[in-house]
């Protein structure tokens, strides 16, 4: 875990804290209000299957259901918030070289990864050990006294899924969706647990274990004003970015 330095004297969008996340890998940060989280691509084909909880009481966490239909969309992008199952904006997604990110798929699991790349330990492989996005994001849960009860549907940041076009209504993954340096920022509306893997979209139908490195960046940013845009995005969008700032004021 990721505990970031004071902010005091610092200009706003300066980075007070660079970190580049292995590929495969897990990680969280305490990521405080009204700063930015930016992750840049540093390999093509990134994804990070990501977690957001309220820092004061983890029992608020990310709603994907109520944050896609409140804002009228089947993508997480620029201006959305990132509504908690109490109504509230946890994050405002402010910003992004891409225009979809993927909400309604869901992380790879262990039997996933083992049907698809076979099995694979550390005593093996050492550093390229095969480790699905449950099992990194369970053990950065365990490190904060949450565990598989607390998981919920996880955005996947960089990848893009679209209707195949069949009778079943099955989703197709988008092939080369993210590059290096593509790049997407969040905004913290509250203090908050932000937990990632980097391991593979569960649809990648890519045919070798192949994972992206990420850089995390954190930043100061400004409060949202009147007119920004993710309050007048919706009048939604607006409602939870009010209820969040009454509840602490």
């Amino acid at each position: 875990m990721t505990a970031l330095p004071d902010t005091v004297g610092t200009a706003p969008g300066v980075p007070l804290y660079e970190h580049e996340i292995a590929a495969g890998a897990a990680w969280t940060v305490r990521l405080g209000r009204h700063r930015a989280l930016r992750l840049t691509c540093l390999d093509d084909g990134a994804n990070a299957s990501v977690l957001v909880f309220a820092a004061a009481d983890p029992l608020e966490r990310l709603n994907v259901p109520d944050t896609l239909k409140a804002q009228m969309s089947a993508r997480v992008h620029p201006p959305m918030v990132l509504m908690s199952d109490m109504g509230r904006a946890l994050a405002s997604m402010t910003a992004s070289s891409l225009d979809w990110h993927d909400a309604i798929t869901g992380h790879s699991t262990d039997a996933q990864v083992r049907d698809r790349f076979g099995p694979s330990d550390y005593a093996n492989d050492r550093n390229a050990w095969r480790r699905s996005a449950r099992a990194g994001l369970l053990d950065e849960l365990w490190k904060h006294g949450l565990g598989r009860r607390d998981l919920h549907a996880t955005l996947n940041l960089f990848s893009k899924v679209v209707p195949a076009g069949d009778a079943r209504g099955s989703l197709s993954f988008t092939p080369g969706h993210a590059a290096v340096g593509d790049w997407v920022e969040l905004r913290a509306e509250q203090d908050l647990l932000v937990v990632l893997s980097t391991a593979p979209h569960p649809l990648d139908p890519m045919p070798i274990w192949a994972p992206a490195r990420l850089l995390a960046s954190v930043a100061a940013v400004p409060a949202p004003g009147a007119d920004d845009p993710s309050r007048v995005f919706r009048a939604e969008s607006g409602r939870a970015l009010a209820a969040t700032e009454r509840s602490l004021a």
